[in-house]
């Protein structure tokens, strides 16, 4: 029996794979040179980016305004009080709105804390003061124990702490309110058999900026070279808040 020569099998890839026509420009149409198109192509770019840039710029402002808002209500009910000095007149918040304000609660019957951390304040805005550029920083102090500390009580007892020092009483009401609006615990111990009583209260220093926002807040821990650094830290990345209308 013969065997018959197989045929070659043709390769099926170039049925299944036609060859690649080139694209060509049309007959008479003008090709752009290189450079010219290259500016085309990055003045295209150019505009999907300037256009992405205002967008975010309008969003970013929208941001800012509505931020502004919030920090300007947040400033006018924060913190506020209604007290009196120890000239009898009446206080509020408004009253130290443009400048910075260091404030303690604390008692004159109180035996150690309080006098330490008053010293401690005095000796931080003695600080600050030695820098003539630094905006002055006004200390503040509220009694939590109104019973007590009347008019004359705060005057006698201040003076022996910075002479700007000013002091805040008032009723009970009134004074627990600022503390409240501080978020300041304070609570009457029992009395001994002379009737003298220890006020427990939350020992904290709070820094108030020019436009009433409370920035930040120092524990008993803090020295007051501590907080005279960071007092001025917070002044010189401070940016007023700008007028209603004017975000």
């Amino acid at each position: 029996m013969l065997l018959r020569p197989l045929r070659p099998v043709q390769p099926l890839l170039p049925a299944l794979c036609p060859p690649r026509r080139r694209l060509s420009v049309p007959p008479g149409a003008a090709r752009l040179p290189l450079r010219q198109r290259l500016a085309v192509a990055g003045a295209a770019a150019a505009a999907a980016a300037g256009g992405w840039l205002y967008l975010r710029h309008q969003k970013e402002q929208q941001r800012r305004s509505r931020r502004l808002r919030e920090l300007r209500a947040l400033a006018l009910g924060q913190g506020d009080f209604e007290l009196l000095d120890t000239a009898g007149t009446a206080r509020s918040k408004a009253d130290f709105l443009g400048r910075w304000v260091l404030l303690y609660f604390g008692f004159t019957h109180c035996p150690d804390v309080c006098p330490e951390e008053l010293e401690k304040l005095s000796r931080a805005v003695r600080l600050l003061e030695r820098d003539p550029a630094l905006p002055p920083v006004q200390p503040l102090f509220v009694t939590v124990d109104p019973e007590r500390d009347d008019a004359a009580a705060l005057a006698r007892y201040l003076r022996d702490f910075h002479p700007r020092l000013v002091g805040l009483t008032g009723t009970p009401e009134q004074v627990r309110a600022a503390a409240g609006a501080f978020r300041v615990y304070v609570s009457a111990g029992p009395r001994d058999a002379d009737g003298d009583y220890v006020v427990d209260h939350s020992v904290l220093t709070f820094l108030v900026d020019p436009d009433g926002l409370c920035r930040d807040c120092y524990g008993r821990s803090r020295t007051a070279e501590e907080l005279a650094r960071s007092v001025r830290g917070h002044m010189d990345t401070y940016e007023p808040l700008p007028p209603a209308g004017q975000e």
